[in-house]
């Protein structure tokens, strides 16, 4: 396991136990239901995260180390904050393909300030999550929330490579 991903794993870890101890004590909770129904959520999740950790791999593999870094590295400056963003808006699925994917990009040369970009872009413009936005929320409430949103990402990765800058 990563360095980085010991202390998640241990805050993780706690929280179930105390979530498995708060059941057991609680007479209309069930263990087992909770469970079963963790189980349950694994298998739905398992296939999707194995390949999401597969394209993820493969990205560090197949991209070339100098595209990466042409088009998301430090010296790509505001055009790879723009081209990050609008590659997270595209990039489908939940935070098991982006995650990944982002550190796949992280690790061939990709700025933190357009991974910061390409995240907060996955997270608020999800190209693929619109059609579902406007069924529920309606047209022009999505209409408003992307153009009240749309400086955002890019905003986020000047701020990101501006800290980063000091922090150096």
């Amino acid at each position: 396991m990563k360095n980085n991903l010991i202390i998640p794993s241990i805050i993780m870890a706690s929280l179930a136990i105390f979530l498995i101890i708060l059941a057991y004590f609680n007479k209309e909770a069930s263990v087992a239901k909770g469970f079963n129904i963790s189980f349950n959520m694994f298998k739905n999740m398992l296939l999707l995260l194995v390949f999401a950790f597969i394209i993820a791999g493969f990205v560090q593999v197949l991209v070339p180390k100098e595209f990466i870094v042409k088009f998301f590295g430090e010296g790509s400056g505001l055009k790879g904050i723009v081209a990050a963003a609008i590659a997270g808006a595209l990039t489908p699925g939940g935070p098991y393909v982006s995650f990944p994917l982002a550190l796949s990009l992280m690790e061939k040369g990709a700025s933190i300030g357009a991974m910061i970009s390409f995240v907060t872009a996955w997270s608020i413009w999800g190209v693929a999550r619109l059609p579902l936005e406007i069924g529920i929320l309606g047209l022009k409430f999505t209409v408003l929330r992307v153009v009240s949103t749309i400086f955002f990402p890019i905003l986020a990765g000047i701020i990101a490579n501006f800290i980063n800058g000091l922090l150096k």
